[in-house]
Protein backbone atom coordinates (compact mmCIF):
# COMPACT_ATOMS: atom_id res chain seq x y z
CA UNK A 1 0.00 0.00 0.00
CA UNK A 2 1.36 3.09 -0.89
CA UNK A 3 1.52 6.09 2.18
CA UNK A 4 0.88 9.49 1.18
CA UNK A 5 1.48 12.40 3.65
CA UNK A 6 -1.68 14.46 4.70
CA UNK A 7 -0.48 17.77 5.05
CA UNK A 8 1.07 21.25 3.56
CA UNK A 9 3.81 21.71 6.21
CA UNK A 10 6.87 21.59 4.40
CA UNK A 11 8.83 21.14 7.27
CA UNK A 12 6.59 17.30 7.73
CA UNK A 13 6.85 16.65 4.47
CA UNK A 14 10.63 17.23 4.34
CA UNK A 15 11.19 15.08 7.25
CA UNK A 16 8.69 12.79 5.92
CA UNK A 17 10.60 12.66 2.60
CA UNK A 18 13.84 12.11 3.99
CA UNK A 19 12.74 8.35 5.09
CA UNK A 20 12.06 7.33 1.81
CA UNK A 21 8.78 5.81 3.24
CA UNK A 22 6.41 8.25 1.47
CA UNK A 23 4.93 8.09 -2.29
CA UNK A 24 3.04 11.45 -2.34
CA UNK A 25 1.00 14.14 -0.85
CA UNK A 26 -2.42 15.01 -0.63
CA UNK A 27 -3.45 19.06 0.76
CA UNK A 28 -6.81 20.56 1.24
CA UNK A 29 -7.96 24.46 1.35
CA UNK A 30 -7.72 23.93 5.20
CA UNK A 31 -4.13 22.56 5.14
CA UNK A 32 -3.35 24.80 2.86
CA UNK A 33 -4.64 28.18 4.96
CA UNK A 34 -2.99 26.62 7.55
CA UNK A 35 0.46 27.69 6.02
CA UNK A 36 -0.37 30.96 5.60
CA UNK A 37 1.21 30.71 2.19
CA UNK A 38 -0.56 31.16 -1.72
CA UNK A 39 -1.87 27.52 -2.57
CA UNK A 40 0.66 27.51 -6.12
CA UNK A 41 3.66 28.47 -4.08
CA UNK A 42 3.30 25.72 -1.41
CA UNK A 43 2.18 22.85 -4.51
CA UNK A 44 5.62 23.72 -6.60
CA UNK A 45 7.88 23.60 -3.13
CA UNK A 46 6.01 19.92 -2.45
CA UNK A 47 6.72 19.37 -6.30
CA UNK A 48 9.90 19.59 -5.37
CA UNK A 49 9.93 17.63 -2.41
CA UNK A 50 8.41 14.97 -3.51
CA UNK A 51 8.43 12.67 -6.30
CA UNK A 52 4.98 11.36 -6.54
CA UNK A 53 1.18 12.20 -6.89
CA UNK A 54 0.82 15.65 -5.22
CA UNK A 55 -3.51 16.15 -4.49
CA UNK A 56 -4.25 20.39 -5.02
CA UNK A 57 -7.88 21.05 -4.11
CA UNK A 58 -10.28 23.50 -6.31
CA UNK A 59 -11.74 26.30 -4.37
CA UNK A 60 -14.51 26.69 -6.65
CA UNK A 61 -17.67 24.70 -6.47
CA UNK A 62 -19.24 24.84 -9.98
CA UNK A 63 -18.80 23.30 -13.46
CA UNK A 64 -17.11 26.43 -14.81
CA UNK A 65 -15.07 27.74 -11.94
CA UNK A 66 -13.71 24.01 -11.09
CA UNK A 67 -12.72 23.63 -14.48
CA UNK A 68 -10.58 26.79 -14.73
CA UNK A 69 -8.72 25.73 -11.62
CA UNK A 70 -7.75 22.48 -12.55
CA UNK A 71 -6.62 23.58 -15.80
CA UNK A 72 -4.54 26.03 -14.00
CA UNK A 73 -3.55 23.64 -11.44
CA UNK A 74 -2.39 21.01 -13.18
CA UNK A 75 0.01 23.25 -15.12
CA UNK A 76 1.69 23.76 -12.35
CA UNK A 77 3.97 20.37 -12.57
CA UNK A 78 3.53 16.82 -14.57
CA UNK A 79 3.23 15.50 -10.69
CA UNK A 80 -0.36 17.32 -9.70
CA UNK A 81 -3.52 15.64 -9.12
CA UNK A 82 -6.26 17.99 -8.88
CA UNK A 83 -8.88 17.28 -6.10
CA UNK A 84 -12.30 17.87 -6.67
CA UNK A 85 -15.48 16.93 -4.52
CA UNK A 86 -18.06 14.57 -4.88
CA UNK A 87 -20.45 16.88 -6.46
CA UNK A 88 -22.30 16.61 -9.71
CA UNK A 89 -20.12 19.40 -10.98
CA UNK A 90 -17.14 17.61 -9.63
CA UNK A 91 -17.99 15.14 -11.73
CA UNK A 92 -18.84 16.74 -14.90
CA UNK A 93 -15.50 18.50 -14.29
CA UNK A 94 -13.87 15.02 -13.93
CA UNK A 95 -15.29 13.48 -17.14
CA UNK A 96 -14.42 16.40 -18.71
CA UNK A 97 -10.80 17.08 -18.17
CA UNK A 98 -9.69 13.45 -17.56
CA UNK A 99 -9.48 12.58 -21.23
CA UNK A 100 -7.10 15.53 -21.71
CA UNK A 101 -4.82 14.08 -19.24
CA UNK A 102 -5.33 15.66 -16.06
CA UNK A 103 -5.10 13.85 -12.90
CA UNK A 104 -8.01 14.03 -10.13
CA UNK A 105 -8.15 12.39 -6.79
CA UNK A 106 -12.32 12.76 -5.91
CA UNK A 107 -12.40 13.38 -2.31
CA UNK A 108 -15.22 13.40 0.12
CA UNK A 109 -16.76 9.93 -0.94
CA UNK A 110 -19.15 8.63 1.83
CA UNK A 111 -21.14 6.02 0.26
CA UNK A 112 -20.49 3.36 -2.71
CA UNK A 113 -22.66 4.96 -5.11
CA UNK A 114 -20.60 7.46 -4.89
CA UNK A 115 -17.60 5.96 -5.57
CA UNK A 116 -19.09 4.21 -8.60
CA UNK A 117 -19.89 7.09 -10.29
CA UNK A 118 -16.27 8.89 -9.60
CA UNK A 119 -14.98 5.70 -11.21
CA UNK A 120 -17.35 6.39 -14.50
CA UNK A 121 -16.31 10.08 -14.75
CA UNK A 122 -12.81 8.52 -14.50
CA UNK A 123 -11.31 9.52 -10.82
CA UNK A 124 -7.83 8.58 -10.70
CA UNK A 125 -8.31 8.32 -6.87
CA UNK A 126 -11.42 7.59 -5.04
CA UNK A 127 -11.19 8.97 -1.09
CA UNK A 128 -13.13 7.56 1.20
CA UNK A 129 -13.55 9.35 4.29
CA UNK A 130 -13.73 6.56 7.09
CA UNK A 131 -12.59 8.62 10.38
CA UNK A 132 -15.40 10.75 9.44
CA UNK A 133 -18.15 8.09 9.16
CA UNK A 134 -16.62 6.50 12.21
CA UNK A 135 -17.43 9.71 13.72
CA UNK A 136 -21.19 9.23 12.85
CA UNK A 137 -21.30 5.45 13.64
CA UNK A 138 -20.66 3.72 10.59
CA UNK A 139 -17.35 1.72 10.46
CA UNK A 140 -15.80 3.30 7.77
CA UNK A 141 -13.42 0.87 7.14
CA UNK A 142 -15.73 -1.38 5.57
CA UNK A 143 -16.42 0.91 2.79
CA UNK A 144 -13.07 0.22 0.98
CA UNK A 145 -13.27 -3.85 0.20
CA UNK A 146 -17.23 -2.68 -0.85
CA UNK A 147 -15.52 -0.38 -3.44
CA UNK A 148 -12.77 -2.38 -4.20
CA UNK A 149 -15.22 -5.39 -4.86
CA UNK A 150 -17.62 -3.08 -7.23
CA UNK A 151 -14.30 -1.52 -9.12
CA UNK A 152 -12.79 -4.74 -9.87
CA UNK A 153 -16.22 -6.30 -10.78
CA UNK A 154 -16.51 -3.80 -13.89
CA UNK A 155 -12.60 -3.45 -14.43
CA UNK A 156 -11.98 0.21 -13.34
CA UNK A 157 -8.89 1.31 -12.70
CA UNK A 158 -9.71 4.25 -10.53
CA UNK A 159 -7.69 3.74 -7.25
CA UNK A 160 -9.03 3.97 -3.45
CA UNK A 161 -6.87 5.99 -1.49
CA UNK A 162 -8.11 6.04 2.21
CA UNK A 163 -8.43 9.18 3.84
CA UNK A 164 -9.66 10.58 6.93
CA UNK A 165 -6.98 8.28 8.85
CA UNK A 166 -6.75 9.65 12.60
CA UNK A 167 -4.82 6.51 13.93
CA UNK A 168 -2.38 3.40 13.28
CA UNK A 169 -5.39 1.06 13.30
CA UNK A 170 -6.81 2.92 10.64
CA UNK A 171 -3.33 2.41 8.48
CA UNK A 172 -3.57 -1.30 9.47
CA UNK A 173 -6.59 -1.55 8.78
CA UNK A 174 -6.68 0.20 5.60
CA UNK A 175 -4.19 -2.42 4.43
CA UNK A 176 -5.85 -5.35 5.22
CA UNK A 177 -8.87 -4.10 3.48
CA UNK A 178 -6.94 -3.64 0.31
CA UNK A 179 -6.32 -0.23 -0.37
CA UNK A 180 -4.33 1.63 -2.82
CA UNK A 181 -3.50 4.07 -0.86
CA UNK A 182 -3.77 5.77 2.74
CA UNK A 183 -2.96 9.49 3.14
CA UNK A 184 -2.11 9.90 6.81
CA UNK A 185 -1.12 12.92 8.81
CA UNK A 186 2.36 13.51 10.22
CA UNK A 187 1.57 12.42 13.22
CA UNK A 188 -0.13 9.02 12.63
CA UNK A 189 3.25 8.68 10.58
CA UNK A 190 5.13 8.64 12.91
CA UNK A 191 2.86 7.01 15.47
CA UNK A 192 3.49 4.19 12.72
CA UNK A 193 7.39 3.30 14.01
CA UNK A 194 6.64 2.85 17.68
CA UNK A 195 5.51 0.16 19.38
CA UNK A 196 6.71 -0.09 23.35
CA UNK A 197 8.58 -4.06 22.64
CA UNK A 198 10.39 -2.47 20.27
CA UNK A 199 11.74 0.08 22.56
CA UNK A 200 12.04 -2.71 25.53
CA UNK A 201 14.22 -4.99 23.22
CA UNK A 202 16.24 -1.67 21.90
CA UNK A 203 17.18 -0.96 25.81
CA UNK A 204 17.85 -4.48 26.58
CA UNK A 205 20.14 -5.24 23.34
CA UNK A 206 21.99 -2.01 24.43
CA UNK A 207 22.54 -2.83 28.08
CA UNK A 208 23.85 -6.37 27.19
CA UNK A 209 26.17 -4.77 24.69
CA UNK A 210 27.55 -2.85 27.70
CA UNK A 211 28.29 -5.65 29.74
CA UNK A 212 29.93 -7.45 27.03
CA UNK A 213 32.51 -4.97 27.05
Amino acid sequence: MKLFLDTALLEEIRMAADTGLIDGVTTNPTLIARSGRKLEDVITEICELVNGPISAEVISTDFEGMTKEAETLSKLHENVVVKVPLTKDGLKTVNYLAPKGIKFNVTLCFSLGQALLAAKAGATYISPFIGRLDDIHHRGIELIPEILQVYDNYGYETEVLAASIRSPLHVTESALAGAHVATIPFKVFNQLYKHPLTDIGLAQFLLDHEKSK
